[in-house]
């Protein structure tokens, strides 16, 4: 075999992915919402009133995990949509206080994040995205 097993990339960026998604479910826990949710809040923050389908362009989520995640979301009134063939996704005035209440435990989080990488770490990862995608 050319390569030993512990030496699949896949495996190692699921594993790394697993370690920060962990943090992430900790930090949420209280806010009884998923990181994947989060994503999606935050993109609709920045995108506004969109298509359903933009969201997965944007988040690289299969179409699935944003039409399962929109329900979710829906269903706690954090967001709304429309009922067109494509429906349009909106924060709702409870999304946007939910996330106002999120914002300040997620920069935590993303300060400590940052500062165990630190500037290579994050280099290197930002270096690997581009590489990959």
């Amino acid at each position: 075999m050319k390569f030993d097993v512990t030496q699949c990339i896949g495996n190692r960026l699921r594993c790394l992915s697993r370690i920060v998604d962990n943090e992430f479910r900790i930090m949420l826990k209280d806010f009884d919402i998923t990181e994947s949710q989060l994503s999606i809040l935050f993109a609709l923050s920045k995108l506004g009133k969109t298509e359903q389908g933009k969201i997965g362009e944007t988040l690289f989520l299969e179409r699935s995990t944003v039409s399962r995640n929109i329900k979710l979301l829906e269903n706690r009134g954090v967001v709304s949509r429309t009922m067109a063939y494509r429906p349009e996704i909106e924060m709702t005035k409870q999304g946007e206080v939910l996330l106002r209440q999120i914002l300040p435990i997620w920069e935590s989080l993303m300060t400590n994040l940052c500062d165990t990488l630190g500037e290579e770490g994050l280099s290197g990862l930002k270096t690997l995205e581009q590489r990959l995608n």
